[in-house]
């Protein structure tokens, strides 16, 4: 199979009914087109693709990105919509191309990438076909595969640092070709940005040029607009305009020939940060959410009931969660080390909440480590996406090592709050609170009276030989796969369980038990288990880095959908690849 239609097939066929006709006709022409292309890589058959249904349907970069947002009913319109002036002049200067001799472009705004997307679209570069599965199997970052320079994995920031590199081997190696990075004022907030710039001034750089989109929001509005005068230190030559296509083209043409380095405050606008589709009806069906955005008020309520006081960090990342307003602090960066750093000096009863996710708490591991050795009552609400999970480069496990921690995947209310109590009975105990973006209705089973212990999802009966334990949102899916109860299933909330020496003995007296974590199986739940209580446990779980797809796909892809749980489980001799495997 294609790399494209692996990636895109289940979700454009699903959306195609809903398509306006004159894409609907380009798309089935299109997938047509695939069907008869080689397989390759995944810019290649797109432009192959391009090449042989050259129709387009829009001619404006603007009504693309829109329509792109419309068709996935989500993402960072906005975000993109404030950058496209910039993206469109980078393409009219030559820096998104294969020219070896052009300035190299570093896109540090990482969730810009539609962006490019939809201007790549109408030069007729790319089809019509993978933008109407944009965030469901095309990504809504940059990556290489996707014809950037770079890729972008965790954190806002890392795309200056980036940039600055490239930079600074290019001079190293004698070569005068620039180096252009974009970048956002949100993003500059970043301590990992501002430290690259100071390297880059300390190590006399002069090939680096900064383009930054000044709009004065990150997810909310910044404490303050982006400070000139700071940057100006370190690149001082700096200059600003208005956030237009044309005004940034003749600017940033100038400053890429002139000497030395520079920067270019783009003046934009931004709305709304996350998308939000029209209701299609006064008796529209209500979507479902994910269970990560119904956290905050949970925890909010078990503030409020326990009269306990708080300070979240901060308040941009607090509306991931649906935390109502409250107790919050103010934009200090993408719950980076800042945020983290200032839990330290707050008084002990204050719950310090770090309301972060799956692509920033990574690089703020050092700080953690600070704060779980001197702070009382720290919860990380640690957002878990698609993006980042699994395999040797979970956070998870690497949270679960810590000196004083406890991490947890609390998958219904029920857990959570009961993540929530044993944090107020153990303040000297940093607790990781796991938050799956999956849409999924709670579970029928109930929640076990101590968080730390299991409960039984199908109870043994006394002819069961084989029995499956699972983690947090594993349990969802081999419930699925177990339908028919012929295994025993039990599930945990905790990373690393305490079992009742009699459950162990239990479980010690099955012919065969199988763990299951949605997780790096690496120093992961089964690896802890097998240690802990000698348990003869077969771990499965994803064992190399998790494949950048939509969340069905990776499933498929690692082992972890349903369809593949229920033959693993079914058939002991049966074992399914983590890596490669492909529906």
């Amino acid at each position: 199979m294609s790399e494209l239609l692996f990636r895109c097939e289940d979700r454009v066929m699903s959306v195609l009914p809903t398509l306006r006709d004159d894409e609907r006709a380009v798309v089935e022409r299109e997938l047509e087109a695939l069907r008869g292309i080689e397989p390759a890589d995944l810019m290649t058959e797109m432009r192959a693709v391009a090449r042989a249904v050259p129709e387009r349907v829009y001619t404006d970069s603007a009504d693309v990105l829109l329509r792109m947002h419309e068709i996935t009913g989500s993402g960072n319109h906005q975000s993109c919509l404030s950058s496209l002036g910039i993206v469109r002049a980078c393409f009219e200067l030559g820096l998104t191309g294969q020219d070896e001799q052009a300035p190299v472009l570093v896109v540090g705004r990482g969730h810009i990438a539609p962006s490019f997307y939809a201007e790549r679209y109408v030069r007729g570069e790319i089809p019509f076909l993978p933008l109407t599965a944009l965030h469901h199997g095309l990504t809504g970052v940059v990556h290489s595969d996707l014809g950037f320079t770079n890729t972008m994995r965790y954190s806002l920031g890392v795309g200056v640092a980036q940039a600055v590199s490239t930079a600074w081997e290019l001079t190293r190696s004698g070569s005068q070709r620039k180096v252009v990075c974009l970048a956002g004022d949100g993003e500059l907030h970043e301590g990992s940005a501002f430290e690259a710039l100071r390297f880059a001034h300390d190590a006399g750089l002069t090939n680096l040029v900064l383009v930054v989109d000044a709009n004065d929001k990150g997810i909310e509005p910044l404490s303050k607009p982006l400070n000139r005068d700071y940057l100006a230190a370190y690149l001082p030559r700096l200059e600003e305009v208005e956030g237009t296509a044309e005004g940034i083209h003749s600017a940033l043409g100038k400053l890429i020939e002139a000497p030395g380095p520079a920067a270019l405050v783009c003046r934009t606008e931004k709305g709304a940060h996350s998308f939000k589709p029209k209701p299609t009806g006064a008796v529209a069906k209500p979507a479902k959410v994910s269970f990560a955005t119904t956290t905050g008020r949970t925890l909010a309520e078990h503030l409020r009931s326990r009269r306990r006081s708080a300070a979240v960090f901060t308040a941009d990342m607090a509306a991931r969660f649906g935390l109502p307003d409250g107790p919050r602090y103010t934009n200090v960066g993408l719950a980076e080390t800042i945020g983290v750093g200032m839990t330290l000096g707050l008084p002990e009863d204050t719950v310090k909440v770090v309301a972060t996710d799956a692509m920033y708490y990574m690089d703020s591991l050092n700080m953690v480590t600070e704060a779980t050795t001197s702070v009382s009552n720290l919860i990380l609400l640690a957002g878990r996406s698609w993006g980042a999970w699994g395999g040797a480069h979970n956070a998870f496990n690497l949270l679960g090592l810590m000196l004083n921690t406890r991490v947890y995947e609390p998958i219904s209310a029920l857990e959570l709050n009961a993540c929530l109590e044993r944090q107020q009975a153990h303040p000297g105990t940093a607790h990781v609170l796991a938050m799956v973006d999956a849409k999924f209705d709670p579970p029928a089973w109930g929640c076990s009276a101590d968080i730390d212990g299991a409960t039984w999802v199908t109870p043994p009966a006394p002819e069961t030989r084989r029995a499956v334990i699972t983690f947090g949102y594993a349990g969802l899916l081999v419930a699925e796969a177990n339908q028919d109860g012929g295994l025993a299933h039990l599930h945990c909330a905790a990373l690393d369980p305490e079992l009742d020496p009699e459950l162990v003995r239990g479980l010690s007296d099955f012919a065969e038990v199988i763990s299951v974590e949605y997780n790096g199986v690496q120093g992961g739940f089964g690896e802890r288990l097998r240690a802990k209580y000698l348990l003869p446990l077969r771990v499965h779980g994803v064992r190399e880095d998790i494949a950048n797809v939509v969340h069905d796909r990776q499933l498929v892809r690692h082992g972890m959908s349903p369809q593949q749980l229920r033959k693993l489980l079914s058939d002991s001799s049966e074992v399914i690849a983590g890596a490669g495997a492909r529906a």
